[in-house]
């Protein structure tokens, strides 16, 4: 019988990552959750470990724990992310750093811890980039940076780690990540008619970690129902 593939993915304890970590354990796959918190409802077939994947020496730590107890990494997925909501005249130099390290050198550093397990194992790497990388609202520098740099690491990535590991992004749109309650016109705005969920964006990651996706690196796959390519008129 063959071995559990395995799966790390960061910022796994709630939202979009829980949901990608909850899909793949469900799958069959051995999941391993990093993130700064512990989740309020753990799914049973994931081992979370607590992790700040913004610093290099927690990163070293936690890739050297997998390496010790899994000894494989067949999938990345780089979902650990916040965002600073500022006028750009008031965002802090730290603000604006804490939200590039925590976005986008979080990528740079487990892709870099973990290279060679993936190569090894033939394996994939997801990024949760963000619609914000071709798209903004005001007030949001530091995060549409930082989602943008994820896009272009990605394909550098690929181009550098092909053919051994293969790596793609996905840009979500709106996902209701808390059970907020939503109103028609939300989901109506929706060319799909609807919000996005994480199963949504976790059922594309599986499929880009999973063989059937061989024939795919560099890219970067829009999930968000439509809208980015939706003309809005103002009356």
């Amino acid at each position: 019988m063959a071995a559990a593939r395995v799966a790390l993915v960061s910022g796994a304890a709630r939202g979009i990552g829980a949901g990608i970590a909850a899909r793949l354990a469900d799958d069959g796959w051995t999941v391993w959750g990093a993130d700064l918190d512990r989740p309020a409802s753990p799914h049973p077939g994931v081992r979370y470990e607590q992790a700040d994947v913004s610093d290099e020496g927690a990163v070293t730590a936690l890739a050297a724990r997998l390496r010790d107890a899994a000894g494989r990494l067949d999938g990345l997925v780089c979902n650990a992310g916040i965002m600073i909501r500022k006028k750009l005249a008031d965002l802090t130099l730290a603000e604006w750093s804490r939200v590039l390290a925590t976005n986008l050198t979080s990528t740079f550093l487990l892709t870099r811890a973990t290279a060679d397990l993936l190569a090894a194992a033939g394996g994939a790497i997801v990024t949760i980039a963000s619609t914000r990388a071709r798209m903004s609202e005001p007030d949001t520098e530091s995060y549409a940076a930082s989602k943008g740099g994820m896009v272009a690491l990605t394909h550098a990535l690929a181009i550098s780690f092909g053919p051994a590991v293969r790596a793609n992004a996905i840009l979500p749109g709106w996902i209701d990540v808390s059970g907020e309650a939503l109103r028609p016109e939300d989901h109506a705005q929706h060319p799909a008619g609807r919000v996005g969920t994480p199963a949504d964006i976790a059922a594309l990651a599986a499929w880009l970690l999973g063989p059937e996706s061989g024939f795919v690196t560099g890219a970067a796959f829009v999930a968000d129902g439509g809208m980015t390519r939706k003309m809005i008129y103002v009356d």
